[in-house]
């Protein structure tokens, strides 16, 4: 999918682009500020090569770059910047890394499926004046939304993580209990981490764009305040994970505490029937003349002997509160 976005009114205007001839018939007499390609197609990428002169390679969202290939900038000028962006849905939270080329005043942005972000933004651009003024601006406003959607992420987190302590601290935590308990608190540290990744990738690729004097004062001034909010969010990360860490080790407690339950349950009623068997194999034994053959009350005593020597072993456990 091929979306070109210009400034009309100063508010940016979205089109969406299905064929070279409607490329061309779109940029006639207009400079875009912004091209954005969604999972693009080669033919779409024919179509950027025949308009804009960029070549834009196949492997360019690819996801094993060294840190040194993530930030550069060509001879001819280009800017290529590769940056993780935070989808947080219920499906499988993940970060899906962009690729964008800053070439001739005009801003490319290669990904392989929408993101929040980038809708957010468009948003945000259709309905406030002067939002954006030239495609660094384009740029700058995806990290500050970027920023914003890490940050509502992580207010997610707390609620989940205050509803599944209601049910650790203020419910008996059963087996069935603490398995959806640990499923939940496993997919937010998973969120947490990613988020912490995010933010670390937003502030390199803002730190890379103001080491390299591309950006004037005003622009400057808002990579620093982007910079100020991301650093904002690191003690709640941190925080989070202390509290999933809580969390976990008071779960894994609860399910420790049913197993010795268990345990103890055997462990009484072995004890138990200890002294019963012990009267069973003496008085089975073959002696040459066996007690209860000589007795008529031989076998009722010796069935009331066992009886009470499994009472006597629970009537003790019960008065020492070891049953409970």
């Amino acid at each position: 999918m091929l979306n070109v976005f210009t400034l009309a009114n100063g508010r940016l205007f979205q089109e969406e682009i299905e064929s070279a001839e409607e490329l061309a018939q779109s940029l006639a007499h207009v400079q875009p500020v912004w091209v954005d390609l969604e999972a693009p197609s080669t033919e779409e990428k024919g179509w950027i090569k025949g308009r804009f002169g960029l070549v834009i390679p196949e492997d360019i969202v690819e996801t094993d770059l060294e840190e040194s290939a993530r930030f550069y900038e060509e001879p001819n000028g280009e800017l290529h910047i590769r940056s993780d962006f935070l989808i947080d849905d219920d499906v499988a939270p993940r970060n899906v890394r962009v690729a964008f080329i800053l070439h001739h005043n005009v801003l490319f942005s290669v990904h392989a499926e929408d993101l929040p972000v980038f809708r957010l933004l468009r948003l945000r651009a259709r309905r406030i004046p002067a939002l954006i003024e030239d495609a660094k601006d384009v740029l700058l406003k995806l990290y500050d939304a970027d920023a914003e959607y890490s940050a509502d992420a992580l207010e997610g987190i707390y609620d989940q993580l205050e509803r599944v302590s209601a049910r650790v601290l203020k419910e008996d935590v059963n087996d069935r209990t603490a398995a959806e308990v640990l499923a939940a608190i496993a997919r937010e540290e998973d969120v947490n981490g990613r988020i912490r990744r995010n933010v670390m990738d937003t502030r390199r690729a803002l730190s890379f764009m103001m080491r390299s004097r591309m950006l004037n004062a005003e622009q400057f001034e808002q990579a620093r305040q982007i910079l100020r909010d991301i650093d904002s969010l690191d003690s709640h990360t941190a925080f989070l994970f202390e509290k999933i860490n809580f969390l976990m080790d008071a779960v894994v407690g609860f399910i420790n505490i049913n197993q010795n339950k268990i345990i103890k349950i055997f462990s009484v009623a072995s004890v138990a029937l200890l002294p019963p068997t012990l009267i069973a194999s003496i008085y089975g034994m073959n002696f040459r003349h066996m007690p209860e053959l000589d007795q008529t009350w031989g076998y009722p005593f010796a069935l009331a002997l066992m009886v009470a020597s499994v009472a006597a072993p629970f009537l003790y456990f019960r008065r020492k509160g070891w049953l409970r």
